[in-house]
């Protein structure tokens, strides 16, 4: 699998899922621009190591071309001046993965519309929708300058699952729900462009922040199982990335537009594995074991 020669934008790329993609894009051949707001001179509010420096330096690290470039996507400006230097410099763009989030510390879990803290939800909102809307805005037309191009939102939960399942609050609930309806309204206006947009997500993430948040380390993740028994069907940021690289290098993938995709279930189609090796299907697990209530095992699933 080969994508040099191939632009891509991950926008949203300083960590978790987007770093994982870009990384995997980067191993792939692309040259991959990265955005986001924590750089290495100013961090975002998040108040997180990680920035989008050293998502470009692992990109380039891995065989493609990393490119840092500090954008907020709520600004429409900042946006467009990020479009206009892809399209100066590359002259194309290939691949636009929308993974714009920044809303983990403003949702509260189970809690109703009316005890929820107003400001955080739309917030919330804003930067879980409108960021991905206004840069589908400004980089899509460049996109459906050649044939072929590849949109992926990214989101928490396929349609099917979302569409029977409360996701913790009506903001959260909302704004990933939203993300599946936005790829298929996208899908309705690039097909005649030779274009294909989808949704994907990732399974039970093994981000910078879930592992910070079980106090374990990506080499001793396990240890966080004693206490979380299903985190067993846990992937690593890198699974979802060769998605959408296998989607990218695939010249069947418009097979694919307008659908609800999960890491776990293109694993069985493409056949790639996590770093490990294995290839979890969280989204099958959590209805059919979790919720079930049977214990936790991860056979059959990974």
């Amino acid at each position: 699998m080969t994508l040099h020669g191939k632009v891509a934008l991950v926008a949203g790329a300083t960590r978790g899922a987007g770093r994982g993609i870009a990384a995997e894009l980067g191993a792939a051949g692309a040259t991959v621009y990265v955005t986001g707001r924590s750089t290495r001179e100013r961090p975002s509010e998040y108040q997180r190591p990680e920035t989008i420096e050293e998502t470009a330096e692992l990109v380039t690290s891995l065989g493609g071309a990393g490119i840092a470039v500090p954008t907020d996507h709520l600004v429409p400006d900042e946006v467009r001046a990020l479009v206009e230097r892809i399209r100066r410099d590359a002259g194309r763009l290939d691949i636009l993965v929308n993974d714009i989030w920044g809303g983990e510390k403003l949702f509260e879990w189970n809690k109703p519309v009316w005890e929820h803290d107003l400001a955080n939800g739309l917030r919330l909102l804003r930067l879980g929708i409108d960021t991905h809307l206004i840069t589908a805005h400004f980089a899509l037309p460049l996109l459906i300058e050649n044939p072929g191009g590849l949109l992926v939102e990214v989101t928490d939960g396929t349609a099917d699952y979302n569409a029977t399942h409360y996701r913790l609050s009506p903001f959260y609930d909302l704004a990933k729900t939203a993300v599946n309806r936005m790829a298929w309204a996208h899908a309705k206006d690039l097909a005649p462009h030779q274009a294909t947009a989808l949704s994907l997500t990732p399974g039970w993430l093994r981000s910078e922040m879930m592992l910070e948040h079980f106090g374990v380390r990506e080499d001793n993740w396990r240890e966080a199982i004693a206490n979380v028994p299903h985190f067993v069907i846990s992937e690593t940021p890198r699974f979802v990335g060769r998605a959408v690289a296998a989607l990218a290098a695939d010249p069947d993938r418009a097979r694919w537009n307008g659908q609800s995709l999960s890491s776990g279930g293109l694993a069985e189609v493409y056949g790639f594995t996590d770093l490990d090796g294995s290839q979890p299907d969280a989204y099958r697990y959590l209805v059919e074991v979790e919720e079930t209530g049977k214990p936790a095992d991860a056979t059959g699933y990974r």
